[in-house]
């Protein structure tokens, strides 16, 4: 099972991933936090995205992945991070921390972590 980010999410539904994210994607189950959900309403909200929680491609998306959700273990785990940033990345960082699964993510200051496990 592999954890995606929010725009890894939003560029599976668009057909923008690399050939090494697609790669990753066709041979795994998805996953994602919770915080993911927020974060696609937030951005619809405030029309960075055209896709809305409502989409018909992400409603079917969402209903086939795994939805962790945020727990005192997930935020006992934020503390134990080696970045600080966007409080959303660090709830889907620490997600994979406590579920062990590998996070798929183009984000540079998470890929410099050596806490999380990443999918390569």
């Amino acid at each position: 099972m592999l954890n995606l980010d929010t725009h890894i999410l939003l560029y599976a539904l668009t057909g923008d991933l690399t050939r090494r994210e697609a790669s990753l994607l066709s041979g795994d189950a998805w996953s994602i936090s919770a915080i993911v959900l927020w974060e696609i309403s937030k951005l619809s909200q405030l029309g960075r995205i055209e896709a809305d929680l409502d989409h018909p491609e992400l409603v079917r998306t969402l209903a086939r992945i795994q939805t962790w959700p945020l727990t005192l273990e997930v935020c006992r785990a934020i503390q134990t991070l080696d970045f600080k940033g966007d409080p959303a990345d660090e709830i889907i960082g620490a997600t994979s921390i406590v579920h062990r699964i590998p996070l798929v993510t183009r984000d540079r200051q998470i890929r410099r972590s050596k806490r999380i496990p990443l999918a390569l």
